[in-house]
């Protein structure tokens, strides 16, 4: 069913999708928050028309929509793959230089343009196992995009496929590139019923085999400090200095718990992530994740308390406390709908592989989309170090994950 000589396109994709500079901008108010995001959303919707899907097409938002015609018989659900063209804040995507390393042989990899930055088996062990295979990094001064360019890669391989091999059975199979997935609102503007699909599955893990139906359920909280101000020049014992509170309440959050540098597995935290202010008042943004969504509610009382109890000690001064839900576990969701990571197991099995299912320590587009009526899992990628100067993706990780849509998409008719 899939020809196991099949001359792949996704390490070509790959390599000219990252070098468009698609990073999003968490400041921003704007929808995409960087227009620079639609500028890869153009050219995959160019290249699935001239695929021959003839309704592709980007939105006025920068979503990508595109449809695979049915070419069975039978009566089949809708089946939605979707990858977000959006690369992340924290490390810079401008300019990105992909290397190719053909026949890893297990030593330090040397990023050329700041020969500071390391690639090790040591750092990363999985690098153990792409030993004798073909793996991409950037250059060392950006991050390479591969979260989530090579779910994007992916998806439009299987497109390719498909086309190319009628014979493999398929119903109605649904395109979704979303922008700002990094921000937290790569759901805000989707629009699902143009969309049309009945089950779906992002295009976002990690290591070869990995299969993700468990993320955080995720709140943002925000801490507003009222200090007390006075001119500087007769500021004695009169002036509260908002910014020196926010410094005191991050100075009371545990050492050794409740953060994201102290907890693993299955354990929840409270991560700060941007400070503002000035003297007169300040405001400390923070994220907190949980598997367990009745558990946030206990955190953020506990992080109000803490904060509660330094602002207490200055007469004066004054505090509010904010949350906004983000994203639920999508697990929530699927667990009413078994035949999605059972099919997607099956296709595991029939390309050789294993299903290593594990929860995510984080969350992707499909955990909005299960809770918006879109059951959507998560499937491997390859992709590895994200968000980082060391980011790297295995080539062959990439197109074992191409054989596995089109496999999927063939069990969902049968």
């Amino acid at each position: 069913m899939f020809h196991k000589d099949y001359n792949y396109t996704v390490a070509d994709r790959f390599l000219r999708y990252v070098q468009v500079d698609t990073q999003s901008d968490p400041q921003s108010a704007t929808f995409p928050s960087s227009e620079k995001q639609k500028d890869l959303s153009k050219i995959l919707a160019e290249e699935l028309l001239q695929m021959g899907l003839a309704d592709a097409h980007m939105d006025e938002h920068g979503y990508v929509y595109a449809t695979i015609p049915s070419n069975t018989d039978k009566q089949a659900p809708v089946i939605c793959f979707c990858a977000h063209v959006d690369t992340a804040p924290d490390c810079s995507g401008t300019g990105v230089k992909p290397i190719v390393h053909r026949n890893y042989n297990g030593k330090d990899i040397v990023l050329p343009d700041d020969e500071t930055q390391v690639i090790s088996i040591e750092k990363y062990p999985y690098l153990k196992e792409q030993i004798g295979n073909d793996i991409i990094t950037a250059s060392g001064t950006t991050l390479l995009g591969a979260d989530d360019k090579s779910g994007v890669a992916i998806i439009m391989d299987m497109a390719n496929y498909l086309l190319a091999h009628p014979e493999v059975k398929h119903g109605d199979i649904k395109i979704l590139f979303t922008p700002d997935e990094e921000t937290g609102r790569g759901t805000e503007k989707v629009d699902l019923a143009k969309l049309g699909a009945d089950f779906g599955y992002t295009l976002d893990g990690g290591e070869l085999g990995t299969f993700e139906d468990e993320t955080f359920s995720a709140d943002a909280a925000k801490i507003t400090v009222n200090g007390v101000i006075v001119h500087p020049g007769y500021a004695k014992d009169k002036l509260i200095n908002a910014l020196k509170l926010a410094g005191e309440i991050l100075a009371a959050l545990p050492k050794d718990s409740f953060s994201p540098e102290t907890t693993s597995g299955r354990e929840g935290f409270v991560h700060p992530t941007r400070v503002i202010g000035i003297a007169e008042k300040a405001t400390i943004e923070f994220i907190v994740r949980d598997f367990t969504t009745e558990n946030l509610t206990k955190h953020e009382e506990r992080l109000r308390q803490i904060a509660a109890q330094v602002v207490s000690r200055y007469p004066g001064t004054s505090m509010e406390f904010e949350v906004k839900e983000q994203y639920r576990n999508m697990k929530e969701v699927l667990v009413n709908h078994p035949q999605v990571a059972q099919y997607a197991q099956a296709a595991y099995v029939e390309a050789g592989l294993s299903l290593v299912n594990e929860p995510i320590r984080g969350g992707t587009d499909g955990s909005r989309l299960s809770f918006m009526g879109l059951p959507c899992p998560n499937i491997f990628t390859g992709m590895q170090a994200i968000h980082s100067k060391h980011e790297w993706v295995s080539i062959s990780d990439m197109q074992k994950a191409v054989e596995v849509l089109v496999r999927l998409a063939n069990i969902w008719q049968r």
